[in-house]
């Protein structure tokens, strides 16, 4: 504890300097940072979230059935906007007399003149669906554990069915541009399922080959529930493909309906998931794009299986533990008190620290668990998982060459998602990216200087006809398309020109940190 202060934060750029809890490593192991349960997700947030910035997933986690939620950032309703108004002049210098008048509950009223259409929506991608045994009904509920692994960006479950351990393992491929499951099993021939590919979008799934299934789609030309029967607006295009390998010495792959694959008495499983989209930047109208979405899907499958499984963890470790082993968070053990209340002494914490973890091993306490005990015992490990678990977040929806994070990272489950998912620049897409600097993130930080970009290009024509003004503007929300114009609805808070402003601070930080011109 130095200047009053109980935080330490540590850069460095060598991971064997990284050592993500307690300081005194050499006294006792660091806690792992794993956020746990102890079963099946019953609820959407309660499914673990991992991701490469562009593909996302929700693990459930469940064990007869189990749904893998799927994400492309690029998948949203519409084309691009025309977000000027010829009529905003007029209607602005009414609101500017009233408000000289002081009648500003009259100029709230007028200046709903000034308002625009609504944002565009994200949309979900899709699910992997997994059917299995009927045996596995039955499986042992003392012996089911679901965690995500900070350290290596990595979901698990292990649960067991008789005298046979099942595993799964999850990651988010950067490098490859590919979602990785891996079942295994320690029985050997004891692990039979069956796997489609479903959206709730307009699509179609069809099997390619003998261990491919292909689904095709698009994503609505209008946002709900603006589409009807009589629309010909045609959305972003978008395709899926999933790959199953299996063990060579046991097991067979069965095509059912010519839909679905169905996996026999393995030992072991991989399946890949790759995805694209038609999009091909915010001015383009999908039915102008030249990309091919299943072929880019096919392409880049293709060159995730010129690597083995070892090799394609391998480089995705190398290049998640790049960018989270930069900072480590150690809280004092000696520290008497945190925000001015008392916490555990070094005697409680090492007990503590017995209690919930049994370091080295999957033990770990569910942080549902960690949550309520916290109330009372305010173990500072649980904040160093909880401020990592942050930087993990950015890690998994942000990176070079993705879009922006949106309201919900990049991960979505619904066509009809609150507030519509959209970036809000009114302080959620702030909130996003203000750890990236402090953090040592600042690569994560590009996708919001493009759609800064982007915004810049709208808003340029926004400020000239709304506003009859130079420079650009924005307004509390954007989309895909970087809309710029006014939302639709009350004008207290949706005819807001202040986002492109706020939104230029982070170009001045990102130069006070990096001092990269």
């Amino acid at each position: 504890m130095e200047d009053g202060k109980w935080v330490l934060v540590c850069g460095s750029s060598q991971k064997d300097l990284w050592k993500p809890s307690l300081p005194n490593a050499d006294d006792e192991p660091s806690r792992p940072l794993k956020v746990a349960f102890s079963e099946p997700a019953e609820y959407w947030t309660d499914a673990i979230p991992i991701g490469n910035g562009r593909l996302g997933a929700m693990i459930w986690g469940g064990v007869q059935s189990e749904a893998l939620q799927l994400n492309e950032d690029t998948l949203w309703t519409g084309i691009p906007g025309n977000y000027t108004d010829k009529n905003a002049p007029e209607a602005l210098a009414v609101v500017r007399k009233l408000v000289d008048d002081r009648k500003y509950s009259d100029a709230s009223i007028a200046a709903k003149k000034l308002t625009g259409g609504p944002t565009d929506v994200y949309q979900p991608l899709g699910d992997i669906k997994l059917e299995f045994d009927d045996s596995h009904l039955k499986y042992s509920e003392e012996s089911y554990h679901r965690e995500l692994d900070l350290d290596i960006a990595t979901a698990k479950i292990k649960y067991n069915v008789g005298d046979a351990e099942f595993t799964r393992e999850h990651f988010a491929s950067n490098p490859d541009q590919v979602l990785v499951t891996k079942f295994s099993t320690s029985k050997s021939g004891s692990l039979s399922f069956t796997v489609s590919l479903e959206s709730q979008l307009d699509h179609n799934s069809r099997v390619s080959g003998l261990n491919q299934i292909i689904m095709e789609g698009s994503c609505r030309g209008k946002r709900p529930p603006e589409v009807n029967s009589s629309d010909k607006s045609k959305g972003i295009q978008f395709s899926a493909v999933l790959d199953i390998q299996i063990s060579n010495e046991k097991g067979f792959i069965h095509v059912l309906d010519d839909k679905k694959l169905r996996v026999e008495s393995s030992d072991w499983a991989i399946l890949l998931l790759t995805a694209s989209s038609s999009f091909d930047g915010p001015f383009t109208k999908p039915e102008d794009s030249k990309k091919d979405p299943t072929s880019e899907s096919l392409s880049k499958m293709k060159s995730a299986k010129s690597f083995s499984y070892d090799d394609i963890y391998a480089r995705h470790l190398d290049d998640y533990q790049n960018l989270f082993h930069r900072v480590s968070l150690q809280l004092s053990k000696s520290s008497k008190t945190v925000l001015g209340k008392p916490i555990l002494d070094e005697r409680k914490l090492v007990s503590c620290q017995t209690n919930i973890s049994q370091i080295g091993g999957d033990n770990v306490a569910p942080t549902s668990s960690r949550i309520k005990s916290f109330q009372n015992d305010e173990d500072p490990s649980f904040v160093e998982l909880l401020f990592q678990y942050g930087r993990y977040l950015l890690i998994a929806c942000s990176r070079p060459g993705t879009q922006v994070a949106n309201l919900q990272g990049i991960w979505n489950k619904d066509v009809t998602p609150a507030w519509d998912c959209a970036p809000h620049l009114n302080i959620n897409l702030q909130m996003n990216y203000w750890p990236s600097l402090s953090n040592n993130l600042h690569e994560c930080q590009e996708p919001l200087f493009d759609h800064i970009s982007a915004l810049s290009v709208n808003g340029s024509k926004t400020a000239k006809v709304n506003y009859e003004a130079n420079g650009w503007v924005t307004h509390h929300v954007s989309d895909l398309w970087a809309k710029t114009s006014p939302y639709e609805e009350d004008p207290v808070w949706a005819v807001w020109p202040m986002g492109g402003a706020w939104l230029c601070t982070h170009l001045w930080e990102h130069y006070t940190y990096t001092m990269d011109k």
